[in-house]
């Protein structure tokens, strides 16, 4: 006997080779009704040989588990357990000092609500002043993204292995790798030693591990290209730059736009970290003073909040522009 025999929803729902009129004759009222007579039937149907399932895995009623642990979510499991104990664990045996925790959060989550709900000027900065210290922390980003940009294109032109020969590319993408794993704050370090405070300092050490941020990025969405087009231009005699801005460029415009904005929303986070510590200036430098000099939180919010502007700005830009070159591609 088949499903359909024994179960009279199956009946109702259409055949492949039943006509319209055969179909609502079966008792088919409307479209829904008939989507949900057919879906019982199927549960009815898989309850029925859920016996012929040896190898399934079965809760203690009896129903089978559609959510199986395997062998990667129960590692990712245990590692998150460990962690969040040791987290527990450390937190009770630190050693607070004097400090009383519970009051020492209370009062941070109360100076957090202060400066986010009351941001402000107290006299040690004028309106004109922080402006003026964002427009440099912008300028320090812009100025590093773009030469970033360009020294990054054309390396990562070399880097990527289905433009360049291997041993080139492992060369460049072994030395970017190394810049990008020191840190930023200590690049500007070096530099600052090395050059002496100013702006020039900040630039430079933010344009290391820009470039090399952006090598990898870059390099990588090169070597998405189709090797079928690269090979066709190459066998009808095009040159290396003519493959390149002929079928590299114009596919890959809208993804390195997508990377290099990115990294001027972290270069200008940089912008603002790092203006202390070269003397580069910047808001950064005024946040500085306001936090860790003046101690006043209602000049942190005010700043906090400009470079949050600041942020949002970015990211519109950035969406409006993709979404055109994605358009126009």
């Amino acid at each position: 006997m088949t499903n359909r025999e024994k179960n009279p929803a199956l009946a109702g729902a259409a055949t492949p080779g039943a006509s319209a009129p055969e179909t609502a004759a079966a008792g088919t009222a409307t479209p829904g009704a008939a989507v949900t007579e057919a879906a019982a039937a199927c549960v009815s149907a898989l309850s029925e040989h859920a016996a012929d399932l040896p190898f399934a895995r079965r809760t203690r009623t009896g129903k089978i588990k559609t959510r199986v642990m395997g062998k990667q979510n129960a590692a990712v499991a245990l590692t998150l357990g460990i962690l969040a104990g040791l987290t527990v664990f450390s937190l009770v045996t630190m050693n607070y000092g004097k400090v009383a925790f519970f009051t020492a959060f209370g009062q941070a989550a109360e100076d957090f609500l202060m400066m986010m709900l009351q941001p402000g000027l107290a006299g040690h900065f004028t309106l004109a002043d922080v402006v003026t210290g964002l427009f440099v922390s912008i300028a320090l980003a812009v100025l590093t993204t773009f030469i970033g940009a360009v020294i990054a294109f054309v390396l990562s032109l070399f880097a990527a292995v289905n433009l360049s020969n291997r041993m080139l590319s492992n060369a460049i993408k072994a030395l970017m790798s190394f810049f990008r794993a020191v840190p930023t704050i200590l690049w500007v370090l070096v530099f600052t030693v090395a050059i002496g405070l100013g702006p020039e300092a900040a630039v430079i050490g933010l344009l290391f591990h820009s470039v090399a941020y952006l090598v990898k990025a870059y390099s990588e969405s090169f070597e998405e290209v189709d090797p079928g087009v690269l090979e066709a231009l190459r066998s009808c005699g095009a040159s290396w730059w003519q493959t390149v801005f002929a079928a590299v460029v114009p596919v890959k415009t809208s993804e390195m736009l997508s990377w290099t904005f990115i990294r001027f929303e972290i270069n200008f986070v940089n912008a603002v970290a790092v203006g202390a510590v070269a003397g580069a200036g910047g808001i950064g430098y005024q946040l500085f003073l306001a936090g860790s000099f003046y101690y006043n939180i209602h000049e942190v919010g005010l700043i906090v909040y400009l470079c949050l502007a600041v942020a949002v700005v970015l990211e519109v830009a950035a969406t409006k522009l993709r979404k055109r070159y994605i358009v126009h591609s």
